[in-house]
């Protein structure tokens, strides 16, 4: 496996243990429709969550939230109303980002950025 597949995956395992630690249920992970992605789909006070994780292990290309673009949001948008319309009881949903930098020494950066999507 590629390194930076390597590195994605270990993203997305950190970032599973970083939402439970803020009191999301995880509904869903990897969940694709055509040929979309959301890496986690959760639950916390009755909002459902799409979210995007972008992990880096050098910021000599930014900081990983800087390469979610608007075609990559466009993409989550439409996956995410593609679930919507299976599961249509959810009232209120919302678009985040978390950004995890896997710095060379010491514990992982995150930042998590909720409704990213206004």
């Amino acid at each position: 496996m590629a390194n930076h597949n390597l590195t994605g995956k270990k993203g997305e395992a950190l970032a599973l243990d970083y939402l439970q630690g803020k009191s999301f249920v995880l509904l869903h992970t990897n969940w694709r429709y055509s040929h979309y992605e959301i890496d986690i789909i959760a639950e916390r006070d009755e909002v459902l969550h799409f979210v995007e994780v972008k992990t880096r292990r050098s910021l000599r290309y930014g900081y990983p939230e800087e390469s979610v673009t608007d075609k990559k949001m466009e993409h989550l948008i439409l996956a995410a109303e593609a679930f919507l319309q299976s599961h249509p009881h959810w009232n209120r949903v919302q678009y985040d980002i978390l950004s995890i930098y896997l710095k060379d020494s010491g514990a992982p950066e995150y930042f998590f950025i909720e409704d990213a999507y206004l």
